[in-house]
């Protein structure tokens, strides 16, 4: 590889970095024929997930940095004064397909700022994720960030070539789109968002490929004023509006080219971490935006204990539940059991009355468990009234002195 090939790889490789909707959990079963190359399995690219089922191994990059487009939140914003560099269409081909075969990567997350237009950076981006799969028999993953502003046909093709399709909603409001980030617009997201949405629905009816992991979309955090609850409502609404795969929630870096007219400072990673965890608890748990939020104070999740034992401590009154009598929803809601020791509890009571034991061998949060639950052994009396519940529980264990 050449020297200023390498230069372009080192900058538009870190300058991908900011984008989130990366996971590639979820892709078909698919081989490449005798001529081809790569493959997919039904749980994500190729062999290798970290052990929430996303690949590890993307060639993450940008097509280009240069960007006309000047959002305040954006490292690559035009008025940035940052080093630019851009791939041909080639030149990302080669990478990818010589990657591969070097068993560097399995597939390709390829992402561009805005260059001449949206319609010719998309157009772009479709001819990499073209020619990989006509051209080299590519079968390994692909997934494009859209450019909403691109003309729908384009959008339209690259969903024949790619696995997933992404578009960034940016921020949480409108107000602060039109304040940060005022040459992209609400209604033109929305639009291709609700677009790609039908596309991927009349694919499955139709037993035909268009997308087949769906789509994502990313939100960005911290650049505002918005709340964790607000961000949680807004959340929901998306997967309730346009069925999306994965709603990734990106923490807002500063750094040394950050715009000055941000009216907040970041937020720690530790909220992009809580706000994952809530979404968990909305996609899987059937907790309600409102619920979730509830747990914390003044709309924002609290940083220092997981979401779903928030809400616990704020809703005593419903615990303790009997392991043996209560139903799903309300299992699911107990600090410490997720929805595969739920299942195995639902399962084995129908032969016998499970005891505190039984429950240990499910999960590894029985510590958490203990003043929420009633088994056949144990009930915990007062101890989920406790003022100290929550100290209890958090406190860091100590290590014992040998001497």
């Amino acid at each position: 590889m050449d020297a200023a090939l390498v230069t372009k790889l080192r900058i538009l490789a870190d300058a991908a970095k900011y984008d989130a909707s990366c996971a590639s959990s979820g892709a078909p079963k698919r081989s490449a024929g005798k001529d081809g190359l790569g493959s997919t399995t039904g749980a994500g690219i190729c062999h290798a997930y970290t052990p929430d089922g996303r690949c590890v191994s993307l060639l993450k990059i940008l097509l280009t940095n240069f960007c006309l487009f000047d959002c305040a939140y954006c490292i690559n914003r035009r008025s940035s004064n940052v080093k630019r560099a851009r791939f041909t269409v080639e030149e990302v081909v080669t990478l990818t397909v010589e990657f591969y075969k070097r068993n560097y990567i399995e597939g390709l997350f390829l992402s561009s700022g805005i260059i001449r237009s949206p319609d010719y950076t998309m157009e772009q981006m479709l001819r990499v994720a073209k020619a990989l799969r006509q051209d080299h028999g590519f079968a390994g993953y692909i997934h494009l960030k859209s450019i909403p502003e691109a003309n729908p046909w384009l959008i339209e093709q690259a969903g024949l070539f790619a696995d997933r399709l992404s578009i960034n909603l940016e921020l949480p409001t409108v107000a602060s789109l039109e304040r940060l980030a005022p040459e992209k617009h609400a209604p033109a997201i929305a639009a291709a968002m609700g677009q790609m949405h039908e596309r991927i629905i009349e694919a499955k009816a139709e037993r035909r490929r268009f997308s087949p992991t769906g789509q994502s979309t990313q939100i960005i955090v911290g650049a505002d004023e918005t709340t964790d609850g607000s961000l949680l409502t807004t959340t929901a609404a998306l997967y309730k509006n346009f069925s999306l795969r994965r709603v990734y929630f990106s923490a807002f870096s500063p750094h040394a080219e950050a715009s000055s007219a941000l009216p907040v400072k970041a937020p720690p990673l530790q909220r992009e971490n809580r706000l994952y965890q809530a979404d968990w608890l909305l996609r899987y748990y059937g907790f309600s935006a409102e619920e979730i939020a509830s747990g914390g104070e003044d709309g924002m999740l609290d940083l220092e204990i997981d979401p779903k034992f928030a809400w616990a401590l704020k809703n005593r009154d419903r615990f303790p539940v009997d392991v043996n009598t209560a139903d799903r929803e309300m299992l699911l809601r107990v600090p410490g059991l997720g929805k595969r020791a739920v299942d195995k509890i639902i399962v084995g009571r129908r032969h016998t009355r499970l005891r505190l034991d039984d429950i240990g061998r499910l999960t590894t949060g029985l510590k958490r468990i203990r003043p929420f639950l009633i088994t056949a052994d144990h009930r915990p009396v007062r101890l989920t009234d406790r003022l100290d519940l929550r100290t209890q529980i958090t406190a860091p264990q100590r290590q014992m002195r040998l001497f």
